[in-house]
């Protein structure tokens, strides 16, 4: 299958993606932790070390050579010998340890290089010990470096670890959008036959008979054209390959005057007024016929299922503006709370009100058709007050 064209292929390679970026990011954070763990214990430990060198240093007074990196300042001189960095020693510093046993450590930037420095009163000596932090600097730019390059080498062993295993978990799901094509198609196949006998049949029974008789088989030889219209569009479902249906001009006004007409025999059983309400002008839209009329026939019998004898239904059409044509189906049925009025729209949804059937698949299948269409639909009604289904979809020119 055309992955770029069948919308179900489209899901799953975005959902094999998805499932591929979720393992990536989740790599890469698990990564980042370690590294920022890493990176945190390696600088702590330096501080540590560079603490104790410098107490050490401060302990073993100016007789002896600091270690490597360290410089000790007291009243008597400094230590190594020679000359010290620019900015040393800092006599500010010294009232930081007024008292004899005061210690003060602090990490500070002199000139373009930062030092550790702890500050110290020994017996009213007060020295002053500087860590140049040069070599640990570099330790942890070295870190920083591995880091990336572990990160950017686990992102790419993550990005191909979950292709596998996304492609894996999805399969499953492949292989069942398969079976099901396949079951479309084989019982559409099976079923167009004995349609087609049935709706030859009917329209021969409909050219012979007269009257009453004759008014009621057409409706039948409707109602089966529709039927075979329904196996056909999903055998067609079945077999695309993600072509978009050819759409065609078509009257949404006469579809909607159809409608009613197939569905007056049952209204008339329910006592149920059903009516059109229409300006003679043309409610021109662009799309599919039958899809269009499935559309219809699911919001009249939805309206039906929910309108107790005595009510009625009323099917009228409109052109709010110059863009779009708007058909509006509005029952005294028995409504449904606000809070259902998006989602009745999804498939299952039960409501709490009406004697019909419940929300099911119908109108989820209308919105995704009306959707297709380029088009809007939206539902309002009250408990008790009746519902109205507004249909718009943009307005062809008939010319």
């Amino acid at each position: 299958m055309n992955a770029r064209g069948d919308p179900e292929e489209r899901a799953l390679w975005r959902a094999r993606w998805a499932i591929t970026a979720q393992i990536a990011v989740v790599v890469s954070v698990l990564v980042a932790v370690a590294g920022a763990i890493a990176y945190g214990v390696l600088v702590s430990g330096q501080h540590a070390d560079a603490d104790r060198a410098l107490a050490r240093t401060i302990q073993l007074g100016p007789g002896t050579i600091p270690p490597g990196c360290v410089w000790l300042f007291t009243p008597t001189g400094h230590a190594p010998a020679g000359t010290p960095p620019a900015g040393m020693p800092l006599p500010s510093l010294a009232a930081t340890v007024p008292s004899p046993g005061n210690v003060h450590t602090e990490r500070r930037l002199i000139g373009e290089m930062t030092y550790t420095i702890r500050v110290e009163n020994r017996g009213g000596v007060v020295s002053q010990a500087f860590f140049e932090e040069l070599y640990q600097i570099q330790d942890r730019a070295s870190l920083l470096f591995g880091l990336g390059i572990a990160e950017v080498l686990a992102l790419l062993a993550a990005l191909v670890c979950g292709r596998v295993l996304a492609s894996r978990a999805i399969r499953p799901l492949a292989d069942a959008l398969r079976r099901q094509r396949t079951f479309v198609a084989d019982a559409s196949h099976e079923l167009r036959a004995p349609l087609t006998r049935l709706h030859t049949r009917a329209q021969l029974l409909a050219r012979r008979s007269s009257g009453r008789d004759a008014a009621d088989l057409d409706q039948l030889v409707r109602g089966t054209r529709e039927l075979g219209e329904v196996v056909e569009d999903l055998l067609l479902s079945a077999q695309a390959c993600g072509e978009r249906p050819s759409l065609e001009l078509v009257e949404l006004g006469v579809l909607a005057e159809e409608a009613v007409a197939a569905e007056a025999v049952r209204a008339g059983e329910r006592r149920v007024r059903l009516a059109v309400t229409r300006e003679r002008r043309p409610y021109v839209v662009q799309g599919v016929p039958t899809a269009l009329r499935r559309v219809l026939s699911a919001l009249l019998d939805n309206a039906l299922g929910h309108t107790p004898p005595g009510g009625s239904i009323e099917v009228s059409l409109g052109v709010p503006d110059e863009r779009h044509v708007e058909l509006r189906v509005h029952d005294t049925g028995a409504g449904f709370p606000v809070a259902d009025a998006d989602r009745i729209f999804e498939r299952f949804a039960r409501g709490s009100d009406g004697d019909g059937r419940r929300f099911g698949l119908g109108l989820a299948l209308v919105r995704e058709v009306v959707t297709g269409h380029g088009g809007t639909i939206a539902a309002t009604g009250r408990p008790g007050a009746g519902a109205t289904f507004t249909l718009r979809l943009l307005r062809a020119d008939p010319a």
